[in-house]
């Protein structure tokens, strides 16, 4: 765990550890060759629909740590991920389920995957962790927070705000001292550079839910969090 990426108590960051887990997925599709030339060539990406993610314990500045990924399926334009940190003594100190989905970057529509992009996969179990609805609700009653505009650095190769950065939006608006144990995203739809980001927050107990809307409330991501235990 490198300086950059660790908080002001030198614990690593959520937004770190969704980093090396987006960081691990996109090495593994280079080395089997259907990374970013590849979907270039066939004008199609990799969205990513949601996320479960569950924080155990954040190692520390230092600590050496181990990222894993593998698919467990596709179905028609679907694509299902997990991920797992761990630490020197194997333990599991993350881990995250997450789907996909493949588009067609010229019509911007789902498209079904190739059967050789599926092939050049080696397919692993789905990681016994509770899965979740792919749906974050949306609580009655959310407060208004101040609006603000997409930047230059929240963009990534697909010219939109990546997973990540919505995240890091999101965390603004938690407590001082705040500890996430589960975290959830929807991702419903891309902002891109030049967009203004409308967020709405609601607290409950133990539980943060956030909204990032364009100007008329309609989400680009809803993301909860929800406090470790």
């Amino acid at each position: 765990v490198r300086y950059s990426e660790v908080d002001s108590k030198g614990y690593i960051k959520m937004n770190s550890i969704l980093d090396y887990f987006q960081d691990c997925s996109s090495f593994q599709a280079e080395e089997v060759e259907v990374g970013l030339d590849y979907m270039a060539e066939k004008h199609m990406a990799w969205v990513l629909t949601c996320w479960q993610v569950e924080f155990k314990r954040c190692p520390s500045f230092g600590e050496k740590i181990t990222v894993s990924t593998w698919p467990y399926d596709f179905k028609g334009f679907f694509g299902y991920r997990n991920y797992t940190l761990k630490g020197e003594e194997e333990e599991l100190l993350a881990c995250a389920n997450s789907v996909w989905v493949l588009l067609d970057l010229e019509s911007g529509k789902p498209v079904r995957v190739l059967q050789e992009m599926a092939d050049a996969y080696e397919f692993c179990p789905r990681l016994p962790m509770e899965h979740t609805s792919r749906k974050v609700a949306l609580p009655k009653e959310m407060e208004a927070k101040e609006p603000f505009p997409v930047h230059k650095y929240h963009i990534d190769t697909n010219q939109h705000v990546n997973n990540g950065k919505y995240i890091c939006m999101a965390q603004e608006y938690l407590p001082q001292g705040f500890q996430t144990g589960k975290m959830k995203a929807e991702y419903r739809k891309a902002a891109v550079y030049g967009d203004m980001i409308y967020p709405y927050a609601s607290q409950e107990a133990g539980k943060i839910t956030v909204s990032l809307a364009d100007e008329q409330g309609s989400p680009y991501a809803v993301i909860e969090l929800e406090e470790r235990k």
